[in-house]
């Protein structure tokens, strides 16, 4: 007969459980070795914060739901941050975690793991008894996985040893997904009015459109729209002449000029925030505002609309197109001239944009280093973003395949997570070769796993953007006028490639173009450790990006 861990473990893997991350204690060694004998794949991480990003980032590039297991208490504190980028990310993930037992009033691993959840943005679950513990747990899974949000499940340690009651189903049915959510015929009929009317239309696709690219791109070739992204759907539109990349902070000038001519707007699955429409500059004051979401909340949340469609993206693209094609069956030129297309051609990618190297002969113009990068990688590649004042450089500056190349685990931004997204990520794509954008101050942070990756043989190629500093206060605080203290805020440099040699990985230091003649080296090799390139980088006086991010705070 089971026990409550072995039931629950025994159910993820039965409901589809893909991928299990975490840190083994002894509050979560017999849910972990559970979710193993059920043929749930594990990787040990050397911490929390760690493993709950490797998690976040696996969901995001598998489209599955990934389990993330810890200790109770500080076990589940020290994943905080990354379940919060999750939660906020609405990542479909599990966080199945120990809890202090009901009698144990006084252990001093007891919090208030359901309070923390909800404080985080995730759901609090739990199994409130053997009796109720598979019930309980296809709960939980059902709401990660249809209502795509972040699940911390909580195990009280005296329930996990007990014994689930005889007669109780030793299966779990599959939970079936969602179907598509129809939009509402009227509101159909009043998009395609709009955008027949419109002269210049702009969609923007955000996460919540991942899945409708097909669709989008038929509708805007039958009603004459550009096509761009936030920075999470990075590389959706690939290979379309009117693709502008992504909008906001991260648009090359020619896409952010396209974006403001716009006379209509339409975020799909996209909440066109400040960092997606650059505190609003991107929209013009005439132009009319649509909203696309599975979430009535999130219409209208950051600005206001003309339009909002509650409706799955692909199934109201293709409702809309419906309409469109009823009334005329050609497609409308509208926005997409030839005048348009040479625009795009010309300016909308910033390899295209001509560089000012600012190289000096101990230190790399960030552009440049990722600019030679860009052409020395495979394109066959999945691009992870830390956060911090480089990041720009390797969201714009790397080419990525499609939308499963890229991966941007920034609601929180919280600098820490690249190293763990690299490695969830590359898990959960293992035909491409992974490439972290990190900064100095995140890499050291988060340098532990740097470990799990060695251990697991990854063919990682971490880009670390050293300045020494925590470069986005550095530029943001020392352009006030007077002198700023910025003692607290840089550092001694540090030989990083030096570390990660100790870790087993490959290192190498980089100060000029000719420095990453060994990146070739290790590209024509085994690849079976990560390789850390040290890149020592010149000052950009402060992100171009950078200036619009502050003016959110």
């Amino acid at each position: 007969m089971d026990n409550v861990a072995e039931a629950i473990g025994r159910t993820l893997a039965q409901l589809g459980a893909s991928h299990a991350f975490g840190v083994v204690g002894s509050g979560n060694f017999h849910l972990t070795n559970a979710l193993r004998a059920n043929g749930v794949p594990f990787t040990a991480a050397r911490h929390e914060g760690g493993a709950a990003t490797m998690a976040d980032a696996y969901s995001r590039m598998s489209g599955l739901v990934s389990v993330l297991t810890t200790h109770q208490g500080c076990g589940l504190t020290n994943a905080a941050t990354g379940i919060g980028e999750a939660a906020k990310s609405r990542t479909p993930m599990i966080v199945l975690t120990a809890d202090a037992a009901a009698p144990a009033v006084r252990s001093n691993f007891r919090i208030d793991q359901d309070g923390l959840a909800r404080s985080l943005g995730a759901v609090p679950e739990r199994v409130h008894s053997a009796a109720t513990a598979v019930a309980d747990t296809i709960r939980a899974f059902r709401t990660a996985q249809n209502e795509r949000r972040t699940v911390v499940l909580s195990v009280p340690l005296d329930i996990q040893s007990q014994p689930v009651p005889a007669g109780l189903p030793d299966r779990a049915a599959a939970v079936p997904p969602t179907g598509f959510v129809r939009p509402n015929a009227t509101l159909v009929r009043g998009l395609a009015d709009i955008l027949g009317t419109a002269k210049r239309p702009v969609f923007v696709a955000g996460r919540g459109a991942r899945d409708a690219g097909p669709e989008l791109r038929a509708l805007a070739v039958q009603s004459g729209a550009l096509l761009a992204t936030s920075a999470v759907a990075n590389g959706l539109f690939n290979g379309e002449e009117f693709n502008l990349g992504i909008a906001g902070g991260f648009s090359a000038p020619e896409t952010a000029a396209l974006i403001s001519e716009a006379d209509l707007i339409i975020g799909w699955g996209c909440t066109l925030n400040m960092w997606t429409m650059r505190h609003g500059s991107l929209i013009n004051p005439d132009a009319v505002v649509v909203q696309v979401d599975l979430e009535d909340s999130a219409l209208g949340a950051n600005r206001e609309i003309h339009l909002g469609i509650i409706g799955d993206c692909a199934a109201t693209a293709a409702d809309v197109l419906a309409e469109l094609q009823a009334t005329v069956s050609e497609p409308a030129e509208k926005y997409r001239t030839p005048e348009t297309a040479a625009r795009i051609a010309a300016g909308s990618r910033w390899q295209d944009v001509p560089v000012e190297d600012l190289s000096t002969a101990d230190r790399i113009d960030p552009r440049v280093l990722t600019l030679e990068l860009d052409s020395l990688l495979p394109a066959e590649r999945l691009v992870s973003v830390d956060s911090g004042n480089f990041m720009g450089y390797p969201s714009t500056h790397l080419a990525v395949p499609d939308e499963f190349g890229f991966c941007f685990t920034q609601a929180f931004q919280s600098i820490g997570l690249g190293l763990g997204t690299a490695i969830g990520a590359a898990l959960a794509r293992p035909d491409r070769l992974p490439v972290l954008g990190t900064g100095d101050g995140g890499f050291l942070m988060a340098i532990s796993e740097l470990e799990t990756a060695v251990r697991l043989n990854l063919p990682l190629v971490a880009i670390v953007y050293n300045d020494a500093a925590y470069g986005a206060e550095v530029h943001h605080f020392g352009t006030g006028g007077a002198e700023a203290d910025m003692e607290t805020v840089t550092f001694p440099d540090t030989d990083i490639a030096a570390i990660a040699r100790g870790y087993g990985a490959e290192g190498i230091t980089v100060r000029t173009r000719g420095d990453l003649a060994a990146v070739r080296q290790w590209l024509e090799g085994p690849r079976t450790v990560p390789l850390v390139i040290d890149a020592k980088i010149a000052s950009d006086g402060g992100a171009w990006w950078l200036a619009e991010a502050f003016k959110g705070h």
